[in-house]
């Protein structure tokens, strides 16, 4: 079974998708699928992307039949693909050199400027999901995208806020925490912080100073310094509690076919450690009803992401 299908309580879209019930999960007996020789790629690589084998969305969905009246439905048009950041099964964007994640970015570009131009699609997503704590199926560094044929129900309520704020919330977000004590790292292009409204703990967000709406608006200084604020801000979550740190990486760039030039990029670390050993699981209130509970003041955990080592 492969489709969407439409909540009319909700306006939203669900992916209906039995193909992910078959992807690999730890632990491998055999070996790692994402290793060089292995399964998925049978030489050796630097950094690549490819078609996810058990995808959510194709770009040649198969029919679906219609449903009841009350019911909306459509194919499960899109494009689900899987991003290595590197060959080295040991390695992580916190352990990753600086170039590395600068050729990272460079793909992410690559990606978004090459799936824009299916007119169908509406949103491209790339994200990362580390540690087994956000249903991780694989350890080898990677990540994910996502190209949706709608808009996705929070991006919606960005693009909604975005039509009542006067001027970028954004920009204005970034000069109010200038020089506050919720900054973990100040670069050049880009500001790393625990925001004022901070719905996990040790949640993070990349604001570029400059706005802009897409990776391929980025100068090449830029792509750089995104580099740097990504290897600083995830090798201090590792050192936070000495461990590897668990977390949800997720890229927001503008909405596609048509874009929005006032929508501001941005990336969002959510994390789910509230501790060193205590998970901050998403329960009935949160995920009911998005209205989040933050056992930990946004200012404490900039303290302590601040005073977290780093390496270059």
């Amino acid at each position: 079974m492969m489709e969407l299908r439409h909540n009319p309580i909700t306006d939203e879209w669900i992916i209906i998708s039995s193909e992910t019930q078959k992807r690999p999960v730890l632990p491998q007996k055999e070996a790692c699928p994402l290793c060089p020789g292995i399964l998925e790629m049978k030489h050796d690589y630097d950094l690549t992307a490819f078609d996810n084998r058990y995808p959510a969305l194709r770009l040649d969905p198969p029919e679906i039949s219609r449903p009841d009246a009350v019911f909306e439905n459509a194919p499960s048009y899109g494009k689900c693909e899987v991003i290595m950041f590197t060959s080295d099964h040991n390695s992580s964007l916190s352990r990753m050199p600086i170039g590395q994640i600068e050729k990272l970015v460079y793909v992410w570009e690559d990606r978004t400027r090459d799936l824009m131009k299916y007119e169908k699609i509406k949103y491209i997503f790339p994200f990362e999901n580390r540690g087994k704590e956000v249903g991780a199926s694989q350890i080898h560094p990677h990540g994910q995208l996502y190209a949706f044929p709608f808009i996705p129900k929070r991006i919606q309520s960005m693009i909604d806020a975005i039509g009542k704020y006067k001027g970028c919330a954004i920009c204005d977000v970034i000069k109010a925490e200038e020089g506050t004590e919720n900054i973990v790292y100040d670069g050049e292009h880009f500001i790393a912080l625990v925001p004022y409204f901070a719905r996990f703990p040790y949640e993070v967000h990349v604001y570029p100073r400059r706005h802009i709406s897409f990776f391929t608006e980025m100068t090449p200084s830029e792509k750089f310094d995104l580099a740097v604020t990504l290897k600083v801000v995830t090798s201090k979550y590792d050192s936070l509690f000495d461990s590897e740190f668990p977390y949800m990486m997720e890229i927001f760039q503008s909405p596609v076919n048509p874009a929005m030039k006032n929508f501001h990029f941005h990336i969002e670390f959510n994390p789910p450690k509230r501790d060193k050993v205590n998970v901050k699981w998403m329960a009935s209130v949160e995920t009911g009803t998005w209205a989040f509970i933050n056992p930990l003041t946004p200012s404490d955990a900039a303290k302590s992401l601040k005073k977290a080592s780093y390496t270059i």
